[in-house]
């Protein structure tokens, strides 16, 4: 990839470059600037080589929220010379990859830059299409997270353990494959876990399930580790404190919703973050938004306090490292990815040993192919 640092001359031309500024609105409030925070570094540089920026992002899927709360936001923490775009997905031709669309958009500016690596995998035409009419780079936010990443496709480091939650099994299967033969060890939560526990022949109640087509294979795999025990939720009852309780895995009724991981699966998994070398984590291990993070808050304790080479990535599982409110063994409290560390190509660190990916499925593409449609655009 061409990256930024190799454009000799700046000032005065105009960079448009994408970012990914969807970060989680409620009430008016930005609950987590992780995203934004990413970004600096390349704007910052921009500036500082006296260029003119016109930034380009998305807010929610279907391009309906406005950027105007997030314009207000970098105002303050960026000042003059950039100008935010109003949400790129309110236009059809942005989801559709319209090439005339990319050519209107190139016309704003002399350059391209991509520093939007979590929708690096979209085929759109601010990823794909803008790349075609400008000269195209990569930014600095881009770089370290294929720099990081690629560290996981190409690992020697071992034992090796990869943690995968989140849902839709159809669409994580081919990674559960692949690190089934990278990895040392695969542990299994989330939504996910609904899915082999019912492959298994258990009784998953109302909880999310998805197409299980090609789950027995890999249910034989001795590297593959379940949780065996799990929270539920009574699903007919809407007073949550009063509905909660802890199952054995082959315990679950009818009537529940499975939540989160259980205590004694905690338990199960800390002896392999203890002796792991490199973990990959994607995706929370519970329904988060609804109260089942608990699992997900300590096992991550447990893996930041680690000695690991760690790899943490997805959305979902960002906001709940966001939210962690204790105490961490490097002295960082309240909000680990807010008040990590910042390095030079935009990086948020608890500890060296600690990198935090702005990717969810964007993430899981690339470990799972090695690259994505928005990268090869810049080779």
């Amino acid at each position: 990839m061409r990256s930024i640092k190799t454009i000799k001359n700046l000032r005065g031309k105009t960079a448009l470059v994408r970012v990914d500024f969807n970060v989680p609105i409620k009430n008016g409030k930005i609950l987590d600037d992780f995203r934004i925070k990413k970004a600096l570094p390349t704007i910052k540089f921009l500036q500082k080589k006296g260029a003119k920026i016109v930034l380009i992002s998305h807010l929610g899927e279907d391009g309906k929220q406005s950027l105007k709360l997030v314009a207000n936001y970098i105002k303050k923490i960026i000042g003059k010379n950039v100008v935010l775009l109003e949400n790129i997905r309110r236009h059809a031709g942005e989801m559709k990859n319209d090439l005339n669309f990319a050519k209107k958009l190139a016309k704003l500016g002399d350059f391209y830059v991509n520093d939007a690596f979590s929708v690096c995998h979209r085929a759109h035409a601010s990823i794909i299409g803008l790349p075609k009419y400008l000269p195209s780079y990569a930014g600095f936010q881009l770089e370290e997270e294929i720099e990081n990443l690629s560290k996981v496709v190409k690992n020697k480091k071992h034992p090796f353990l990869f943690i995968l939650g989140g849902a839709k099994f159809s669409t994580k299967m081919p990674l559960i494959k692949k690190y089934l033969k990278l990895a040392d060890y695969v542990f299994i939560g989330g939504a996910l876990l609904n899915d082999f526990l019912k492959a298994k022949g258990y009784e998953v109640g109302k909880s999310l399930v998805d197409n299980t087509k090609g789950i027995k294979n890999i249910l034989k795999s001795k590297k593959l580790i379940l949780p065996i025990d799990v929270v539920v939720k009574n699903a007919t009852n809407s007073a949550m404190a009063e509905s909660v309780a802890s199952r054995k895995v082959n315990e679950v009724k009818k009537n529940e919703i499975i939540l989160d991981v259980g205590r004694e699966s905690i338990k199960m998994i800390e002896p392999y973050i203890k002796k792991s070398k490199l973990i990959l984590w994607n995706g929370p291990l519970g329904k988060y938004e609804n109260g089942g993070d608990k699992a997900t808050k300590k096992i991550l304790k447990l893996v930041l306090k680690s000695k690991s080479q760690v790899v943490i990535g997805g959305g979902d599982i960002v906001t709940v490292l966001s939210k962690l409110e204790s105490r961490l063994t490097d002295g960082q409290a309240r909000n680990p990815a807010r008040n990590a560390s910042h390095n030079d190509a935009g990086g948020y660190k608890l500890k060296p040993n600690v990198f935090v990916s702005t990717g969810g499925g964007a993430t899981l593409d690339f470990l799972a192919h090695g690259t994505l449609p928005g990268i090869k655009m810049l080779g």
